[in-house]
């Protein structure tokens, strides 16, 4: 029940996002509706759909640790880190949507990037800097500041991965609505990795 609020706000923010797509993408032509659509195969479409599962997992982790500490400053960050990264994946799924792209691929994540063979998928770790199940479900267990060390952990590398898969959208992709939301990503992603770092050194450990 204490998750309430928190998917309550997540969703309202998704709906916004999912409100301004049709804007943002026609706004990219200067709304003359003939943006190219891309390809199921495309660079736009990969990142759409890798970029939304690997988001997910952060929205997963973030809700986990909110109830595993009391310290106010990790949860402003998950609350930041969940509202963010749901918004987003809304906006990827939804721009999906209006390419009437199937959301998922027979192709290896990370295919479009020319990395198909990065992650093995083991223990649930589908694309670089995911966490495993097996971590999902020991930072479920931890408490207090255990929490709070492994979870900036698991975040940092999380980011780490997906600061690596912006980065190739913005060099590969074509539809610059997404290249700019990619840019955004790698930007807010690095300054969050920053202050992990920092959080981290206060807690007396470090990243992995």
């Amino acid at each position: 029940m204490r998750k309430a609020p928190w998917i309550a706000s997540a969703a309202a923010a998704v709906l916004v996002a999912a409100g301004a797509i049709t804007y943002a993408v026609a706004a990219d032509d200067g709304g003359t509706g003939t943006v190219p659509v891309p390809s199921a195969d495309s660079a736009d479409a990969g990142f759409a759909r890798d970029m939304a599962v690997h988001h997910q997992q952060a929205v997963e982790m973030s809700y986990i640790v909110r109830d595993r500490t009391t310290d106010e400053e990790v949860r402003r960050l998950a609350y930041d880190i969940a509202q963010t990264q749901a918004n987003q994946r809304g906006m990827l799924l939804g721009w999906l949507d209006l390419w009437a792209l199937p959301k998922v691929s027979s192709d290896g994540p990370m295919t479009w990037m020319g990395m198909g063979d990065m992650a093995d998928g083991e223990d649930g770790a589908l694309m670089p800097g995911m966490a495993t199940d097996t971590e999902l479900k020991k930072l479920g267990t931890l408490n207090g500041k255990q929490a709070e060390v492994f979870y900036l952990q698991l975040m940092t590398d999380h980011h780490k991965g997906g600061i690596h898969m912006a980065e190739g959208c913005v060099a590969k992709c074509t539809v610059g609505v997404e290249k700019r939301l990619a840019q955004g990503m790698v930007d807010a992603q690095e300054s969050e990795i920053r202050l992990m770092a920092d959080m981290l050194k206060e807690r007396g450990a470090k990243a992995r």
